[in-house]
């Protein structure tokens, strides 16, 4: 049973307006453990798979349809392009190709079926059910932030607040902001904001603000955190990303779903992108909207309530998470081992496996995201996902799991693998032309023959083969683009059918130019992988700025000079190849100039304005968009981020008691054990004579032991400002 917090949230009487007293209006509410014990994967035994208490038949037509459908298609594939090389015997190589062909082909298949089935369920749609009108349950809305510009962050829990609130549901909501943080100044300015989010919306408004000191096993570590401590007092948590945005109706339509459905587990929302304005961001912009509820409704359907989570947007049940989701360490060392990166497909396994259900609500509107600004930011986010979802090699055999689950990893996987498989496609079928162009044929071979081992290919049935490819490759985009045309509404806010179509034209031409490059980045990242090198974990760009071009020279030279080698290698063999991987070839060559133009804010504003790539949310804003980025502004003059840390708690003593507050008790000092950072950060605060000193002389990490430990904090506050107030 929920907690009720209504008592930590009296404000002091004697407390003067607009300043909330730190010991009458706590940080955090008192803490309400569940244990998370850590599962393991080898063994499970089915005794401990609860039952349903609704039973509900699970979708078989459907998955009949997609895998048997894939399957036939790859069949189908695979037998041409063995008709293509068998024109007088099947060489090495050829089988090779044959082989690779048919991997990469049975990809495209399956999501082609699934397409299929999305399309035809998007056109009988039911309707999204209304906004309830009462709740029973307490759900705590967690959003955790690693190093993150907090006007964003705070702007958009302050507009989610406010559209639940507006609902009149706001009673069942709690919020906690749950920093991992490893920056002295994004700390400070989450802390700031924080009081300020407070004493803007009063004390009647539950937010609450907990800072990691290490953030160990990263976001999975940050939320296992949360539920450890204060997971009892919550049935449901809405876990969120920093980029998250979720309208009230949306909010508290995932909150009935879940108390009407008592064997839910996680059900997941889909976030569309949103705010986007450089030209790659408004190209991921456009096609989520357009042809991202094709796929999601495709994969929704036939997975039924064996679904998968993505981390966020999506309502959990507190202590069904608790139970199952201890996640375990891999044994090895990282990029395979270690603790597991992509967690949340593993949590979705775990209580999957439970005998909870996992499943996606496509058609639930009001759940948004943003995208990296620029294709150097998608592969720099993609190097992480790339290594979590291969990593995810070591969980796809895991006692217990249910052959839709398994299904949802070997996607993940082979999804970074298609990069490096579609790459040895062309290699092989490169070195074949190269051989029917210039190596002789061998007339006298060992085994006897009437005719040489001589690759040939049957060109007419090639270029079927191709054409046929192609369309099932492009048949996801056009659902959504008929979707689009004949929904009315839809079709007028994204700026008309002309330049609606127009708009299609321009994102596949794009994507056609783009899909080269990111196949050599995701190869390299897969080749990385396999080496033994692990990605860390950097914090993602969420802003619209622009890439040095020194930058994204360095990061593409390579891969233009793949280009231009591929396109004179294929234009010397024959002109025929060149023209066959002319799009491959023009989109490497062209990476430094493509990727320049992706984080471009000219050229993505100028499609806007002549009404091209544009959304219902470009054309109608959602409220709390504008709301949220209403506020944003507002936060920005407040300037938390531009601040430094140790000026900031310097000079605002109201700020430093509410601060030391926060902190967690120093842990004792074995004697003769010495902190070496703490030492030298001491000895420069002793040292120091005044702010500007410590400014320059700190660290990062020393700045973090200073903002971490009482007593330093008391050095630091006993000098004066500047240089000039401590010569006086």
């Amino acid at each position: 049973m929920a907690v009720s917090l209504d008592t930590v949230d009296a404000p002091s009487p004697h407390a003067p307006l607009g300043v909330i007293a730190p010991a009458d209006h706590p940080p955090l509410p008192p803490e309400s453990p569940l244990a998370m014990p850590v599962q393991a994967l080898g063994t499970w035994s089915r005794k401990l798979t609860r039952k349903p208490l609704v039973r509900r038949p699970k979708p078989w037509l459907a998955r009949l349809f997609v895998f048997v459908g894939a399957i036939a298609l790859t069949v189908w594939g695979a037998s041409e392009m063995y008709r293509v090389v068998s024109v007088s015997g099947v060489t090495a190589l050829q089988w090779a190709l044959v082989a690779l062909f048919t991997v990469n082909f049975s990809w495209i298949a399956l999501a082609f079926t699934s397409a299929i089935l999305g399309f035809v369920a998007l056109l009988l749609r039911r309707r999204t059910p209304p906004v309830p009108k009462s709740l029973r349950a307490r759900t705590v809305v967690v959003m955790p932030v690693y190093n993150e510009a907090t006007s964003r962050v705070f702007a958009s829990l302050q507009a989610m607040y406010e559209e639940i609130e507006a609902t009149g549901l706001i009673d069942h909501f709690d919020f906690f902001i749950l920093s991992d943080s490893t920056q002295p100044n994004a700390w400070v300015a989450e802390e700031r904001a924080f009081w300020a989010l407070r004493e803007r919306l009063g004390p009647k408004a539950r937010f609450y603000y907990r800072h990691r000191q290490k953030n160990t096993n990263r976001k999975a570590g940050n939320i296992e955190d949360f539920v450890t401590r204060w997971g009892g007092a919550y049935e449901h948590m809405l876990v969120l990303d920093a980029d998250s945005l979720m309208t009230g109706a949306c909010v508290t339509r995932l909150a009935a779903a879940m108390e009407a459905d008592p064997d839910a587990g996680i059900i997941q929302s889909l976030p569309l992108i949103i705010n986007r304005n450089t030209l790659f961001a408004r190209l991921q912009q456009f096609a989520a909207k357009m042809y991202g509820p094709v796929i999601a409704t495709g994969l929704a359907v036939w997975s039924g309530r064996e679904g998968n989570y993505w981390g966020h947007n999506a309502i959990i049940r507190t202590k069904a998470f608790a139970d199952h989701c201890g996640l375990p360490h891999l044994s090895g060392k990282p990029p395979f081992g270690g603790h597991i990166l992509s967690h949340d497909f593993v949590e979705a396994a775990l209580v999957r496996r439970a005998g909870w259900t996992v499943y996606m609500l496509p058609d639930l509107e009001g759940s948004y995201e943003e995208s990296p600004p620029s294709l150097i930011d998608l592969a720099t986010r993609d190097r992480r996902w790339c290594q979590g979802n291969l990593q995810h090699s070591r969980v796809i055999g895991a006692a217990g799991l249910t052959w839709p689950t398994r299904q949802h990893f070997a996607t993940g996987i082979f999804s970074y693998l298609a990069s490096p498989l579609w790459l040895s496609q062309l290699v092989v079928g490169i070195v074949l032309v190269l051989q029917t162009r210039y190596v002789r044929p061998e007339y006298f071979t060992r085994e006897f023959s009437l005719f040489p081992a001589w690759p040939r290919f049957d060109a007419e049935r090639a270029l079927q083969l191709f054409g046929i490819t192609m369309a099932i490759l492009l048949a996801p985009k056009l659902f959504g683009l008929i979707l689009a045309l004949i929904r009315g509404s839809l079709r007028r806010a994204s700026g008309g059918g002309f330049r609606l179509v127009v708009s299609a034209i321009i994102e596949v031409i794009m994507s056609a130019l783009l899909a080269p490059i990111l196949m050599v980045i995701q190869s390299g990242a897969v080749f990385q992988i396999i080496a033994g090198r692990d990605t860390g974990w950097n914090p993602q760009r969420r802003d619209d700025g622009s890439i040095p071009f020194r930058d994204i020279v360095r990061r593409h030279r390579l891969q233009m000079l793949l280009g231009i080698f591929t396109g004179i290698s294929a234009f010397m063999i024959a002109p025929s190849l060149f023209g066959w991987m002319s799009p491959t070839i023009l989109g490497l060559v062209l990476a430094i100039p493509i990727s320049a133009a992706s984080g471009m804010l000219s050229m993505g504003l100028a499609l806007k304005r002549a009404g091209l790539l544009l959304t219902p949310e470009e054309t109608s804003p959602p409220p709390i968009a504008t709301r949220a980025n209403a506020l944003m502004r507002e936060l920005d003059k407040a300037g938390y981020d531009d601040d430094i840390a140790v000026r900031a708690l310097h000079a605002d003593p109201l700020f430093r008691s509410r601060h030391e507050a926060m902190l967690p008790a120093a842990p004792r000092r074995k004697r003769g054990e010495i902190d070496r950072e703490r030492a030298v950060a001491e000895a420069k605060l002793m040292d120091a004579e005044s702010v500007d000193d410590v400014i320059e002389w700190l660290h990062p990490k020393e700045a973090m032991v200073v903002l971490h430990d009482r007593a330093l904090i008391g050095l630091l506050a006993g000098l004066p400002a500047r240089q000039e107030a401590a010569a006086a």
